[in-house]
Formats: C-alpha cells, sequence, structure tokens
C-alpha cells in the first residue's frame, strides 16, 4: 500500500547538499520511497493515505554512528571533582575514570542496562536520531561484553530505530589483564570476537589507538582478526596523540576512524584514498576543553567525508542531543549547517556502512525521515536544545515518543 506525504520541501541530501526540493512530495510503499519530486510531477496513482505535512522542511532521519550508549552508573560525580580541580589523574588512582564505569556495568544486570540505556536512546530518538551505532566496551570479559551486545539487541527491538552493535572489546585493559596488554588483545582475537560474532551480536569491531590504550601493532592483529570473520571496522584514533592509527584504519579500508584531532597530513591522505570516513565528535571535545583541533581545511582540501556523532559516553560526553552536537559541529569547527546536516545524514551512513540504505531520500531508499516545523534546514543546526518541532517517520511509518 502506497502513501502519499505532500505539501512540504525535502532536503535529499544526496551528493552531501540540500539538494532541496521545493513544493514537494514523496510517496512511501512499505518501509521504503517509491517516488520522490515536485507535487506537480506526481504520477497519478491511488494512494492508501495521504498524509498533509503542512509546509515542513523533510531530510532524512538522523544518524548518530558513534555513540556508547549502555553504561552503568555514570561520572557527575567525577565531573564535579575535576571542576573542583582534581586531576584526571587523581581520580584514576583512586579507582574513577573508565574503571568505574567498568565496576558499575560489570555489576549491573543486562535488565538494568537496559533500562537505563533506554532513558538515554529515547532522548536521540526524540531529537530525530532514528539510526544509532552503539559500541560495547565496558565489559572488557566476555560475560559482560556479551552483556552489553545483547542488550543493544533489546534496543533495537523495543525502539523504532535502527540499531548497529559494535564489538569494543579492545577499549582499555581490564583489571585482569593488568601489565598484559597484548595477552588481552589474544583472548579478544582468539576466544571472545569469535564467540560474540558467532552468536550474531557483532555488527562491526572498533578498538581505542591511544598511548593509554592500545598500540597501533595490538589493533592491527585485531582488525586482521575482524577481517577474517568479514566484519567491518572502525577505529577511535588520534584523540589525544598521533600514532598513525586513521592511516591504520585507511590501510584496512575502515568504515571510519573517529575522534583524529593529532591525525597528520599523510593521514589525510590515506583516509581520502580508502574512503574511509572521518568522524568528528565535538562533545568530547568541548567537555574536555581541548585546544587541538582536527585539521578541518586539509580534510576538505582532500575531500574526505566528515561525519559527526554525539559519542555519547558517561565520561567525555554525556550527550543526549544531536542536534546540539550539530551546532557545536558548526560554532566549534566551522562547518557550514550543510555540511553538519550531511555530517548526521549521508555521511555518518557512509561510517555504518548503510549508505545504499539509508542516509539521503532517494527512490528505493529506507523510509525514515523527519518533518520539521521550520522555514529553513539550516534551522536544525540553529537552534540550541529544546524540542525542536517535528515529525518522525522511520520505516514508513509516523512513531511517537
Amino acid at each position: 500500500m502506497k502513501k502519499l506525504w505532500k505539501n512540504c520541501h525535502i532536503a535529499t541530501m544526496q551528493n552531501g547538499q540540500y539538494s532541496s526540493i521545493e513544493h514537494a512530495a514523496m510517496v512511501t510503499s512499505g518501509q521504503h520511497i517509491h517516488w520522490i519530486g515536485t507535487f506537480e510531477d506526481l504520477p497519478a496513482d491511488a494512494y492508501s493515505e495521504t498524509i498533509d505535512l503542512n509546509g515542513a522542511w523533510v531530510t532524512p532521519g538522523l544518524i548518530d554512528c558513534h555513540t556508547h550508549s549502555v553504561f552503568g552508573g555514570n561520572r557527575s560525580v567525577e565531573f564535579e571533582k575535576r571542576l573542583q580541580g582534581v586531576s584526571y589523574a587523581e581520580i584514576a588512582a583512586s579507582g574513577g575514570g573508565i574503571a568505574s564505569t567498568v565496576r558499575a556495568t560489570r555489576e549491573a544486570s543486562e535488565q538494568e542496562l537496559l533500562a537505563s540505556a533506554l532513558k538515554r536512546v529515547r532522548c536521540l530518538l526524540k531529537d530525530g536520531v532514528t539510526t544509532i551505532e552503539i559500541k560495547s566496551g565496558y565489559g572488557l570479559d566476555y560475560a559482560n561484553e556479551r552483556k552489553m551486545l545483547r542488550v543493544i539487541r533489546q534496543i533495537s527491538d523495543t525502539l523504532p530505530m535502527t540499531v548497529r552493535s559494535t564489538c569494543l572489546a579492545a577499549h582499555a585493559l581490564p583489571p585482569e589483564y593488568k601489565d598484559q596488554s597484548d595477552a588481552y588483545i589474544e583472548h579478544i582475537c582468539n576466544e571472545m570476537l569469535p564467540k560474540l560474532h558467532q552468536e550474531g551480536l557483532v555488527d562491526a569491531v572498533d578498538a581505542f589507538c591511544e598511548y593509554l590504550a592500545f598500540s597501533p601493532a595490538q589493533v592491527e592483529r585485531l582488525f586482521k582478526t575482524a577481517q577474517s570473520l568479514n566484519l567491518p571496522i572502525k577505529l577511535h584514533a588520534e584523540q589525544l596523540s598521533a600514532l598513525g592509527g586513521s592511516s591504520l584504519a585507511a590501510r584496512y579500508h575502515a568504515l571510519s576512524a573517529d575522534h583524529l584531532e593529532f591525525m597528520t597530513e599523510d593521514d589525510v591522505k590515506a583516509m581520502a584514498a580508502a574512503g574511509t570516513v572521518a568522524v568528528l565528535l565535538p562533545g568530547a571535545f568541548y567537555f574536555l576543553r581541548e585546544t587541538k583541533y582536527p585539521p578541518l581545511d586539509s580534510l576538505h582540501q582532500h575531500g574526505v567525508r566528515i561525519a559527526l556523532s554525539s559519542d555519547l559516553n558517561p565520561g567525555t560526553s554525556p550527550a543526549l542531543s544531536l542536534r546540539l552536537m550539530m551546532n557545536m559541529g558548526s560554532t566549534l569547527f566551522r562547518l557550514t549547517p550543510e555540511q553538519t546536516l550531511a555530517g548526521v545524514t549521508t555521511h555518518a551512513a557512509h561510517a555504518l556502512g548503510l549508505q545504499e540504505t539509508h542516509g539521503t531520500l532517494e527512490t528505493g531508499k529506507v523510509a525514515d525521515f523527519i518533518a520539521w516545523d521550520i522555514e529553513h534546514p539550516s534551522e536544525i543546526v540553529y537552534w540550541l536544545g529544546g524540542d525542536l518541532p517535528k515529525r518522525i517517520i522511520q520505516h514508513g511509518n509516523e512513531i511517537s515518543i
């Protein structure tokens, strides 16, 4: 049965631009877009339902392509301590930092993790996010990584969203492997990842390539295992230092390399040649008061796709609004609203390997879109916070939050 969506303007976001259609209409058939164009070109047909969008601007559903939405507890007390002058090193030495999140996540039941994660993810859905990636990485052993990944699958079953699950077991060194990082990587490669993949819990593999986490050589060992399992890869790279992680990701044709504040010109060229997406995370940049900017001019010059994401996590980006991150992408990283919107639609789809089905509004693609009560698409980026009036359509059906 075909539905006609009329009386609207559409920013299709093809080619990373608004690619606007004024006085537009769209026809959906089931979960997919059947036709899109100007109302005057609408083919004569029978429609099961006609929906008047009252002059709204329609965009693809937003895609949050890098989140850590499942975790136990939170670190608001540590946030307050840091503002009172306690250093991160002091907090970590007293058992805080990521270690505290690992403890809280391990202690939480699957049901408790699901309940807390749903509260956070519903905030993103209400903001217009119809596709989300969620990473594990706070379990750091088989049982607890499995628990997190099972929760991610349950979020997909519970909410009207497309949810991609990424295994980030190589996020930090667990206490059981203190000073044994090579052995932990071997455990992930030989035991943990194959089992989790066999259970159908993993859509992609990620790692944290940093001096305080895992070396490029260790990450490469993980990448080889992921490739042997036909799993796509992503990478946290160049957030705190220049280790060449983004070039390593490019060599293995990673979907994305993320953060990237310390990446070099050679890294940019490698990512451009490989088609690896640069995912920028302005929430973490802001929350940590960073001063080292990603090489934005170089990324633009070499034509690297730039995506944006919330990086929702308890330690460095407790961000519950992707729209706010879009504004930060413009104000902090000087992206235009058009570039920013592309960063959470078409480029974010590439960062998840979903570009054939998501990210733009075209015939044959999934009918995920937002009808915004605004006068121009730039308003999506312009307004700071709040619940911008909208109608959310997922797989051709309007949803209520």
